[in-house]
C-alpha cells in the first residue's frame, strides 16, 4: 500500500497588497501619518484616492514613454518642442536663453540640445528681428503637425475629464492638487539636493 503523494504542485504566490500606497501597508505603525481622528471610512477613501493618483501617474508615464519612442526623442527634447509650440501659439519669440530658463538647463546643454534638434530637422534657427546678436528658435512645421496629431491629441484628452466636473468640483480638485504639490515639495525635504542640471536627452 502506497502513501498518497504529498506533492500538490508549486505553492501559490502571496497575494500582493491592494495598493502600495495604502496607509496600512505603507505605515502600519503610524510612524509617518498620525491617523488620530480618522475613521475606517476616512482611511478607505484616502487609500482609494492615493490609488487613483498612482493609476494617473502610471498612465502619464506610459504615455510619455510611448510618445518619446514614437517621436524618437529624449524627454528634454520633447519638453523643448512643447515649449516652442506653446510660444508659437501665443506669439512669443523664443531665444536659446528662453529655452535654458524654461528647461532649467545650462547654456552649454541648451546648445547641445538645439544642435541635436536641428540636425534631426525638428527646429530652425533664424536671425532675431531686432537683435543681431541673437537667434530665434522655431519648430519645424512637419514636427509640429506630428506632435499635435499624436502626443498633443492624447494629452488634450485630460480636458474631457475636467469638463465632466462641475465648477465647484474643479475648484476642489485644483485646491487638492495644489495642496499636495506643496506638501511634497522638495523644499520640505532637508535630505534632498535640489540643485541639478537636467541635460538628459
Amino acid at each position: 500500500m502506497t502513501s498518497p503523494s504529498l506533492d500538490k504542485g508549486p505553492s501559490p504566490e502571496p497575494t500582493p497588497p491592494t495598493s502600495l500606497f495604502s496607509l496600512e501597508g505603507s505605515d502600519p505603525h503610524q510612524e509617518l501619518i498620525d491617523r488620530t481622528g480618522l475613521t475606517s471610512a476616512d482611511i478607505s477613501q484616502i487609500d482609494a484616492l492615493m490609488a487613483a493618483l498612482s493609476r494617473l501617474r502610471v498612465a502619464e508615464r506610459e504615455l510619455s514613454e510611448a510618445s518619446l519612442r514614437y517621436m524618437q526623442l529624449g524627454e528634454t527634447d520633447m519638453r523643448a518642442l512643447h515649449f516652442l509650440i506653446v510660444c508659437e501659439n501665443t506669439g512669443v519669440v523664443v531665444t536659446p536663453g528662453a529655452i535654458s530658463q524654461e528647461l532649467q538647463i545650462s547654456s552649454a546643454s541648451t546648445t547641445k540640445l538645439l544642435d541635436r534638434l536641428e540636425r534631426a530637422g525638428h527646429i530652425r534657427r533664424t536671425p532675431h528681428p531686432s537683435d543681431r546678436r541673437a537667434l530665434v528658435i522655431g519648430i519645424d512645421p512637419a514636427t509640429r503637425a506630428t506632435a499635435i496629431r499624436t502626443v498633443g491629441s492624447m494629452q488634450a484628452r485630460r480636458v474631457h475629464a475636467a469638463r465632466r466636473l462641475t465648477s465647484a468640483e474643479r475648484e476642489i480638485v485644483s485646491g487638492f492638487l495644489d495642496d499636495m504639490a506643496r506638501e511634497i515639495s522638495l523644499g520640505n525635504a532637508d535630505w534632498s539636493d535640489t540643485e541639478t542640471d537636467d541635460d538628459q536627452h
